[in-house]
C-alpha cells in the first residue's frame, strides 16, 4: 500500500514538473527572426557554401593535392590539376587546381575537406541560400567559390585568361 502511495506521489510530482516547465516557457518572450527582411544570426561555426581561399599576395592556396577530394564521403569535390609555370603562377606550389568542383546536390556539409586540406584552402563561409528547384546551378565551379583578391596584391599572372574569367 506504502509503494502504491509512494508511485502516485512520484507521477503527480513528475506532471507537475512538466507542467511547470510548459509555464515557464508560455510565459517566456517569443524570439522571431525577420528572415527575409533581415539577415540571419549564423553562429561563427556554421558551416555554410565552401569558399576556396587565397595568400596575402592574391594567389589562390589550393595546391591540387586532392586530400579534400579523398576525405570527402560523399564524392562530390572533382579537381583536375595543372602545373604552375614561371609565365603563368597561380598557387604558391608546384600545381594549382585547374578545375575545381563541389557538387551541393550531393555534400553533406560534413567538413571533412575543411580538416584534410593542409593549405586551409578551402573553407565554409556563411552561404546557406543554395536551394534550387534545377541540379545544375548546385554544381559550383573555382570562379564560383574563390574569394575576392586581398587588397593590396596584385592579381596573379594571366589568371583571367587561365581560368576563362573576364568575360
Amino acid at each position: 500500500m506504502a509503494n502504491l502511495i509512494g508511485e502516485v506521489f512520484g507521477a503527480a510530482g513528475a506532471v507537475l514538473n512538466g507542467m511547470g516547465v510548459t509555464l515557464k516557457e508560455m510565459m517566456s518572450p517569443t524570439v522571431t527572426e525577420n528572415y527575409p527582411d533581415e539577415p540571419p544570426v549564423l553562429q561563427e561555426r556554421f558551416r555554410g557554401v565552401h569558399q576556396l581561399q587565397r595568400d596575402v599576395n592574391g594567389l589562390e592556396k589550393c595546391v591540387a593535392c586532392f586530400l579534400c577530394a579523398v576525405a570527402c564521403p560523399s564524392t562530390c569535390i572533382y579537381i583536375e590539376a595543372a602545373e604552375n609555370t614561371e609565365q603563368v603562377r597561380i598557387s604558391g606550389g608546384e600545381r594549382y587546381a585547374r578545375v575545381y568542383n563541389i557538387d551541393y546536390n550531393r555534400c553533406i556539409f560534413c567538413g571533412y575537406c575543411v580538416e584534410a586540406c593542409p593549405t586551409d584552402a578551402i573553407t565554409h563561409g556563411h552561404g546557406f541560400e543554395v536551394a534550387s528547384y534545377n541540379t545544375s546551378p548546385l554544381v559550383k565551379r573555382k570562379e564560383d567559390m574563390l574569394v575576392a583578391i586581398p587588397v593590396g596584391a596584385k592579381p596573379p599572372v594571366n589568371e583571367l585568361a587561365e581560368t576563362g574569367g573576364g568575360h
